[in-house]
């Protein structure tokens, strides 16, 4: 099992290759069997996707739902298997920026994230 130093490490790399939306980085963070679940703001569609491809299709698609986001951690913590990262994301939205506050709830397996719960506010 990872300590919680090493945990916050890689999901803290995990969340910081969402701006440059380096998908090659954020999958070499995750099991091949991971899952994403997020619940997403206006009119972005929410769902539970499992496995890398399905995973991957997902983080490819997020500058065409998220244009110029920036990704600030708020928060982060570290305990067993479990990591919980309070952000701020901002992005460019019709009429112009749009900031969302957000948390991530992840289970971690073997160094890497299994499962990764999104939660952005509306």
């Amino acid at each position: 099992m990872s300590t919680p130093a090493e945990i916050i490490e890689t999901v803290t790399r995990f969340q910081h290759a969402f701006e440059p939306n380096d998908v090659d980085t954020l999958m070499s963070c995750m099991t091949e069997d991971t899952v994403f679940e997020h619940i997403a703001p206006e009119g972005v569609s929410f769902g539970r996707y499992e496995g890398h491809d399905a995973v991957r299709a997902v983080w490819e698609s997020m500058p065409e739902h998220f244009p110029e986001c920036k990704f600030v951690i708020d928060d982060i913590f570290a305990t067993e298997d479990r990591c919980t990262c309070r952000y701020t994301l901002t992005f460019k939205g019709p009429e112009g920026p749009v900031t969302r506050r957000g948390v991530d709830v992840f289970r971690m397996r073997d160094g890497k994230i299994a499962e990764k719960m999104a939660y952005l506010t509306l």
